[in-house]
């Protein structure tokens, strides 16, 4: 497949001008640039082969599950969500979740932004999320391969409900809701951070004073890692799928 066309005006140079487009993609310029710029917390300092060799299959979520076919190529789409799932199963490592909530948290982060209509602000994209799994889950688990209870599609649903709303914003009945699925959505919530490093501007990237979980350094790297050779393999023409999977055997090799 070949590589993709560039846009005239580079994401990052966009984003400088407060000229961002409601649809946004990844674009050569823009990817060099944020490698060039790579803080030093997104630098990998420890091996995570044994890590990676331990998880399940990679979910890359549809692109027909996304609101557009722009949607589903864009800075919010497939590659995004299957990026956030892949880091949802490494924190769920990390934090020992059951293998129900596991499988929960990996639903709820293969599927987040299915329903967002832009690449900018888009209250309530979590929400529309939500209630689409809702009347989609039985294709979307089955899709996956994965046999989950009622309650914890009912909890994944509520994670990704509320992954878009701030803590200090949630409304009485978020409340509620949040308590019934704490864990996947402090967990939905810090996976997502993580891959802001594909983000325009440093100053967008992941601010972990917000999360109420404890993000281990190394996942940092680790983000970072996934979300530039993904990127890039996908500009110079792979599929979303052959491009995640080739990201996340290079970050297997990695010392």
């Amino acid at each position: 497949m070949p590589s993709r066309s560039q846009p005239a005006v580079p994401l990052w140079e966009l984003a400088q001008l407060r000229r961002l487009p409601a649809h946004q993609a990844m674009d050569q310029p823009t990817l060099t640039w944020i490698a060039e710029h790579r803080p030093e917390q997104a630098v990998r300092t420890v091996a995570v082969a044994d890590l990676l060799a331990d998880l399940p299959v990679l979910l890359v979520p549809k692109a027909t599950w996304f609101t557009s076919q722009q949607a589903a190529d864009g800075i919010h789409g497939v590659r995004h969500n299957a990026r956030v799932c892949l880091l949802a199963a490494l924190l769920a490592q990390h934090y020992r979740l059951e293998s129900d909530q596991a499988a929960a948290l990996c639903l709820s982060a293969a599927v987040h932004d299915c329903r967002r209509r832009d690449d900018r602000a888009d209250p309530g994209h979590g929400r529309r999320a939500a209630a689409w799994l809702s009347h989609h889950h039985p294709a979307v688990t089955g899709a996956f391969g994965l046999d989950l209870s009622a309650e914890s599609v009912a909890a994944a649903r509520t994670a990704i409900s509320l992954h878009d709303v701030a803590y200090p914003a949630f409304s009485p009945a978020q409340h509620r809701a949040y308590r019934r699925a704490e864990p996947l959505t402090d967990l939905l919530k810090a996976a997502d951070c993580l891959d802001r490093y594909r983000l325009a501007l440093p100053r967008w990237w992941p601010d972990t004073s917000r999360l109420r979980v404890s993000v281990p350094g190394w996942l940092h790297g680790v983000a970072a890692d996934l979300m530039l050779h993904s990127e890039q393999a996908h500009l110079d023409g792979a599929s979303h799928h052959d491009a995640l999977t080739h990201a996340r055997q290079i970050i297997s090799r990695l010392p």
